[in-house]
C-alpha cells in the first residue's frame, strides 16, 4: 500500500518534519519538499520517493558548497572535486554548481584577480602566483589574465628594494617568492647604475 502523507510541520533551519500515514517519518529540507511538490493528502509513490531523494540530494550538495564558499574562495573545479570528495552525486554536483553560478557566487576570473593582487601585495612575483592559482584548480588561461592585469614584476620588486640593501640573501628571497631570473637581473642591474 502507498502511503498517503498526513503532516508537514516546520522545523528550525528550513526543514520539515514529515509524516506519513499518521506516523513521524522523516526531516527533511524544506526546499526539497517544496520542489517535490509533497503536501497533506499526497501519496508518496515510488517516483515521488525517487524525486523527493534526489531533490534531498541536489539541496544536501547545495548545502555543503555553500558551506565551502563561505569558508575560502574556490574555483568551480575546486568546488566540484570537494564535493565529489564528500559523496555528492554528479547530478547533485552539478545541480549545486548551476545554482551558484546563477547566483554569480562561482567567478573563476573573479576569484583569479582578487588572489593574484593579494599575493602581489605580499611580495611575490608572477611564478609563485601563477603556480598559486594553478594548485586552487583555477585555468592557466585565466591565471595568465589575472597575472597580465598586475603591475609588471619588475615594478613591484623595485617597490619592495626601496629602501633596502639588495645582499644576496635577498635576492634569494625574492627568487623563492616566484620572481623571475630575468626580473631579478634587469631590477638589480639597474640598482647597480643607481649606486
Amino acid at each position: 500500500m502507498t502511503p498517503t502523507v498526513t503532516g508537514l510541520r516546520e522545523r528550525k533551519r528550513g526543514r520539515v518534519a514529515v509524516e506519513l500515514d499518521g506516523r513521524p517519518w522523516r526531516i527533511l529540507p524544506a526546499d526539497a519538499v517544496v520542489r517535490t511538490g509533497l503536501a497533506v493528502g499526497r501519496r508518496l509513490d515510488r517516483s515521488t520517493a525517487r524525486e523527493l531523494a534526489r531533490e534531498v540530494r541536489r539541496t544536501k550538495a547545495l548545502a555543503a558548497a555553500t558551506r565551502s564558499l563561505a569558508a575560502s574562495g574556490r574555483s568551480q573545479r575546486a568546488l566540484e572535486q570537494r564535493l565529489a570528495r564528500a559523496g555528492h552525486s554528479a547530478d547533485a554536483r552539478e545541480a549545486a554548481l548551476a545554482t551558484l553560478d546563477r547566483a554569480g557566487l562561482i567567478d573563476d576570473a573573479r576569484l583569479a584577480e582578487g588572489r593574484a593582487e593579494l599575493l602581489a601585495r605580499r611580495g611575490y612575483g608572477d611564478a609563485a602566483i601563477r603556480a598559486d592559482l594553478g594548485r586552487r584548480l583555477i585555468s592557466g588561461e585565466i591565471a595568465a589574465n589575472a597575472v597580465a592585469a598586475l603591475e609588471p614584476e619588475a615594478e613591484r620588486m623595485r617597490s619592495l628594494l626601496e629602501g633596502q640593501q639588495v645582499t644576496p640573501a635577498l635576492i634569494r628571497r625574492l627568487g623563492g617568492r616566484g620572481f623571475s631570473r630575468d626580473t631579478l637581473d634587469e631590477v638589480l642591474a639597474s640598482f647597480a647604475q643607481g649606486a
